[in-house]
């Protein structure tokens, strides 16, 4: 027996076990350790600007802001695309930084740069400049009862503190309520009964109400310190401030003069939670922070918070992200457990019983090292990573499978039992027989998956997670099944039917009582009861017999398998490799045919698979400039349709209501505006009183009838058509990358920017089933454009004077910010409520002059009425508008779209606006860069997949044969999503297709890699090819069958999933698991058939250069 590490473990089997010793306490003690998230934390690369100019237009804000930074930021390394938003009263950039740009460095260089611009008009407020992270919310609260705005708001504000004291909890904020403000609101008549300005006003309250420290006086005593202590914080106080002194010493108090107002900031803004006035409290994890343990902290305190609050007042879960993350694990470990114990019945069917288990030890050895691997890798548990191990759960028995076979074979194949030396030496040597198709097979599957782990973008990022766990399990069951495994086949030392079969029911037992147990106590005691019935049974010999024909029902159907194999099977090859040319073309005819079946629309692609949420949202915009109160009517309308759909669900399934609330909101969009979903992360959608959105939250869909998709059809025809609504949206979405259809128009006038979105709108429509159309072009309010006359400037006035004193009245003076607990509220001075509702009161208004006297507002400026825009989008210093539409899969997809406008009518839209451009954004240019990536790099892969096989080879051509199994993968990958999508299973493919096949290139070539191999090594002992090849295909037949089925069979729980939560990986499940099954069928006819093909031509070739033949081996 020749030495090496193979033969030492095998020689040495407590070393053996200390190593399987070390991966399984390594992964256990891991695991409590391991954060657990709904979804893996994701690198944005995303820089934001945003600068306050309140009060202002779009326009100016565009000129004044947005324009100043976007050329500051002209030469920053690493930014790829610069994006700005001029919004009333807001400038808000978007830095996008290149994939492997450094986020921190570009960061610091954006924030210099900023800082150092010094043109800002005065009115601005400093930049907030932040690299935008994820959100990672645990879930919301709704706190309803007080009618009160600012009673519902202070018991918000407790419900906050007292849950962020709570132990790991770290992030918690208060949303959707109204900011606090002081507003001191003087009358123009009031001003002038006084003979006051705004500025004296301010100038007074401002003297009036401060701290200010004194410093200290050091005394023989002690050292005292000095401070002046007259700020201001509630309306009482400020209505107590001086704010005139007259010559006889009398005093003008604030209150004299105005009203002070302690209330709330003028926004429209406002919540119902179930027809409830509402508020919202967010609780977020930070970090690595366990979203398990905060849930559960939170709920405990839900549980009995309701003793100390005001009576009336209630809290109620909302979004709850942890239950979503609950019961994606439990979908995806439920997968696992099903699909390991579907991996053990076919291991003991087609193998021994103790064959089987030492086989099946080396996956949850694989696993628990791989965890521990995993952690030192910043990984988390999540539903990403899961599925990583699902998908590579079939696949991890395929070393072991190889090796436990090939040693079997040499054990036994003399038809008597072997001696203990003899069964070392055959685990020795049956293992190294097929070593370096095993390490060279595992090496070219991690190869198929680095283009995954380098893929662009987010999508990169989620498929980095599966890979990485991929390679953590295949570099550990490789370990296991070379170092491990021969140890424990080449020592005996259970002897009886009765042990085998012992060994085998151990791990199909304990799955099949972690699927039925409820907790770990349960498991405990059942697998107790299980034990002594067993015990009991096997102590009156009933076990005993059992075993027995336990091991003869196998080995009948393992003989019935050899002759299958022996008999029908040899034919089949022989014909195979007989009509070598005809297999050939068969093959091809069918290659032909599938790409065929794409081209023909068969099978259609979207870039990010159709998953139904757990919430339905209508998204509402009305023209800009819309009352607050017109738009809440509407809101209502929605609302009430909402409950009445809920009404008729809860009465077609009374035992189990599908809708359990419906959230209202006026005045912003906070649940779509706040993300797209875990894999992007939107800024919000803007606020006024033109925006208003209504949700249904909706009970998982595992548990109602009614889809989603049907809830939302349902609505969306209850609410109609709504007059002048600008935008009315229904998304009902679980995950997303942008619009499914996003067109981004270029150029450097809006208005003909908008004809163009007009008519690609128009155009989009005619298309049955798109559907939300709409573009990002809005006009924008009513404005009054001011401008000074002659005698304005005669009077020494000038267009900022004038300016300044209008804004003064009418926005308000900022006269200082006052820090009350938590909450930073501006102290504003303006004119009175009734004077800022009305035009009236600019045509009263008086200005005044620098010598203090005054004069009426239309005597020195005039204003025009217009109309201005809403939002300014500007993309590398070019506005922009966004066309923006949505499409029903089940009757088009995007990309048939976009092919049909591109066919011809694209063009000539086009043709009449040779000055604006287009491009596509959203999910669309997601996809074009996700492909325009992955294609080269899978390219290169399988150039080094190549030069894995040619090297332990020695030939040039049959890596080219061992490879022409991998357009197979894709024919069955194909075929798989055809038969998905015909049973209901499936929607359409998508990009997780696409990296579910190439990973599946990596995993096919095994087989092939084995096969070939093991004609090598029989033409090395003589055989001729056709013989050589003939045996080579029916000794590795069984060992290529079962590592098929096992991958297929870990899988097929998850493709069989009708879950929410596993929707988004059924694509690459079913690439996988139907690439890998059809590529079998390849592997054993068509592989044989192209190795003969490949002798005909090197023996054409030698015969005309009039040479010899090569040796085996070496073709």
């Amino acid at each position: 027996m020749k030495d090496g590490p193979i033969a030492w473990f095998a020689q040495n089997p407590v070393a053996a076990n200390l190593l399987l010793g070390v991966m399984v306490v390594a992964g256990i003690a891991t695991l409590p350790f391991m954060p657990q998230k709904s979804f893996p934390d994701i690198d944005l690369n995303v820089v934001t600007v945003s600068v306050l100019y309140l009060g202002a237009a779009p326009e100016e804000v565009e000129e004044g802001v947005c324009i100043r930074i976007e050329e500051a930021l002209e030469g920053v390394e690493g930014v790829e695309k610069i994006v700005s938003n001029a919004n009333e009263g807001v400038c808000q950039v978007t830095v996008e930084l290149l994939e492997n740009a450094n986020a921190d460095r570009a960061l610091g260089d954006v924030k210099n740069r900023v800082d150092a611009i010094d043109t800002f008009p005065e009115e601005t407020e400093k930049p907030v400049i932040t690299l935008v992270l994820p959100k990672r919310p645990v879930l919301d609260i709704a706190v309803t009862g007080p009618a009160d705005e600012r009673e519902l708001k202070e018991v918000g504000q407790r419900v906050r503190d007292e849950i962020i004291a709570l132990p790991g909890v770290t992030q918690v904020d208060l949303a959707s309520t109204r900011p606090y403000e002081v507003s001191i609101e003087i009358s123009e008549a009031s001003l002038r009964r006084y003979g006051l300005t705004f500025s004296q006003v301010a100038d007074a309250v401002r003297r009036a109400s401060l701290d200010l420290p004194g410093g200290s006086i050091k005394t023989e005593g002690g050292e005292i310190l000095l401070r002046t202590k007259g700020q201001a914080y509630w309306g009482p106080e400020f209505e107590e401030l001086v704010v005139l002194t007259r010559a006889d010493g009398t005093r003008v108090y604030l209150r004299d003069v105005a009203v002070v107002v302690d209330g709330f900031e003028d926004t429209d803004q406002a919540l119902w939670f179930d027809n409830r006035p509402a508020a919202l409290v967010s609780v977020s994890r930070v970090g690595d922070e366990n979203l398990l343990d905060i849930s559960d902290a939170v709920k405990a305190y839900l549980a009995q918070a309701a003793d100390r609050l005001p009576e009336g007042v209630e809290l109620t879960v909302w979004s709850d992200n942890s239950r979503f993350m609950r019961d994606r694990l439990d979908t995806l470990l439920d997968s696992a457990r099903q699909g390991f114990l579907l991996v053990l019945l076919l291991l003991a069917i087609f193998l021994r019983p103790r064959l089987s288990f030492w086989v099946s030890v080396g996956v949850p050895v694989a696993f628990l090292g791989a965890l521990f691997l995993a952690n030192l890798l910043n990984l988390s548990i999540d539903g990403i990573s899961t599925f990583g191990f699902i998908l590579v759960l079939g696949i991890m028995v395929d070393d072991a499978v190889v090796v436990g076979e090939r040693v079997y074979a040499m054990q036994y194949r003399s038809g008597v039992d072997p001696g203990p030396r003899e069964l070392l030496t055959a685990a020795v040597n049956g293992t190294r027989q097929v070593s370096v198709p095993v390490i060279f097979g595992v090496l070219t599957t991690a190869t198929a998956f680095v283009p995954v782990i380098l893929g662009p973008g987010s999508i990169g990022q989620i498929q980095t997670v599966i890979a990485t766990v991929v390679l953590c399990c295949l570099a550990f069951s490789l370990i296991e099944s070379q170092w491990v495994l021969p140890a424990h086949l080449g020592h005996q030392r259970v002897k009886t039917a009765a042990g085998e079969v012992a060994l085998m029911l151990t791990p199909l037992l304990a799955i099949l009582l972690m699927e039925i147990s409820w907790s770990v106590r349960s498991f405990v005691a059942l697998a107790v009861l299980v034990v002594a019935a067993l015990y009991a049974w096997h102590l009156v010999g009933g076990f005993d017999r059992f075993a027995q024909r336990v091991v003869g029902w196998q080995q009948h159907f393992s003989d019935g398998l050899e002759r299958l194999i022996q008999t029908r099977f040899r034919a089949l090859v022989a014909r195979a490799i007989g009509a070598r040319y005809v297999t050939a073309a068969a093959a091809l005819a069918v290659f032909i045919a599938t790409v065929g079946a794409i081209a023909g629309g068969h099978m259609p692609f979207s870039f990010f698979p159709s998953i139904p949420a757990d919430r339905v949202t209508a998204k509402l915009t009305m023209p800009l400039g819309t009352p607050a109160r017109v738009t809440e009517s509407v809101a209502r309308t929605i609302a009430e349709s909402a409950e009445v759909l809920r009404a008729e669900l809860a009465a077609e399934a009374s035992d189990a209501p599908p809708v359990t609330h419906v959230l209202a909101a006026v005045g912003g969009h906070p649940v779509s505006g706040a993300a797209t979903g875990p894999i992007f992360v939107g800024g919000g959608s803007g606020s006024g009183g033109h925006l208003a959105e209504v949700t249904m939250q909706l009970t998982p869909g595992e548990e109602r009838e009614a889809g989603t998709l049907e809830i939302t059809r349902r609505w969306r025809e209850a609410v109609g058509q709504v007059p002048d609504a600008v935008e009315l949206s229904f998304d009902a979405s679980n995950f997303g990358v942008g619009a499914e259809i996003d067109i981004q128009l270029e150029g450097s006038q809006l208005d003909e920017l908008r004809v163009v979105a007009t008519k690609i709108r128009a155009r989009l429509a005619e298309y049955p089933g798109v559907i939300d159309i709409s573009d990002s072009f809005r006009s924008g309010k009513r404005e009054l454009q001011l401008d000074i006359l002659p005698a304005g400037e005669a009077l020494g006035l000038s267009l900022g004077d004038l300016g300044r004193q209008v804004r003064q009245a009418f926005y308000g003076e900022e006269i200082q910010r006052i820090q009350r607990g938590r909450d930073d509220v501006r102290v504003m001075l303006r004119y009175t409520e009734s004077e800022r509702r009305t035009l009236d009161a600019l045509d009263g208004m008086r200005i005044r002059a620098w010598d203090g006297s005054e004069v009426p507002f239309a005597t020195v400026a005039h204003a025009d009425l217009g109309r201005g825009f809403s939002t300014i989008k500007r993309v590398d210093g070019r506005r922009v508008v966004n066309v923006v539409a949505d499409v029903d899969r089940a009757v088009i997809t995007a990309n048939e779209v976009l092919a049909k406008l591109n066919a011809g009518p694209m063009q000539e839209i086009m043709r009449d606006h040779p000055l604006v451009s287009y491009g596509l954004e959203g999910s669309q240019r997601e996809q074009g860069e996700t492909l325009a990536a992955i294609i080269p790099l899978f390219v290169v892969a399988l150039f080094v997949i190549y030069a894995l096989l040619a090297i332990p080879l020695r030939s040039y051509g049959q890596p080219l044969i061992i490879m022409s199994v991998i357009p197979f993968a894709f024919v069955g990958a194909i075929w798989g999503h055809i038969i998905m999508k015909t049973f209901g299973l499936l929607g359409s493919m998508a990009i997780m297709s696409v990296m579910g096949f190439v990973a599946a290139s990596g995993v096919v070539v095994n087989s092939s890699l084995v096969l070939v191999h093991g004609v090598n090594a029989r033409r090395a002992d003589g055989l001729s090819v056709k013989d050589a090849v003939i045996e080579a295909a029916l000794s590795r037949c069984r060992p290529i069958m079962l590592t098929s089925l096992t991958t297929f069979a870990g899988l097929s729980p998850l493709l069989l999933n009708r879950s929410v939560q596993a929707g988004v990986l059924i694509p690459m499940a079913t690439s996988v698991g139907f690439g890998v099954l059809f590529a079998t069928f390849v592997t054993l006819l068509v592989v044989p058939a192209g190795y003969c093909i490949l002798q005909d031509a090197t023996e054409f070739v030698k015969k005309t250069q009039g040479g010899t033949l090569q040796a085996p081996g070496k073709t």
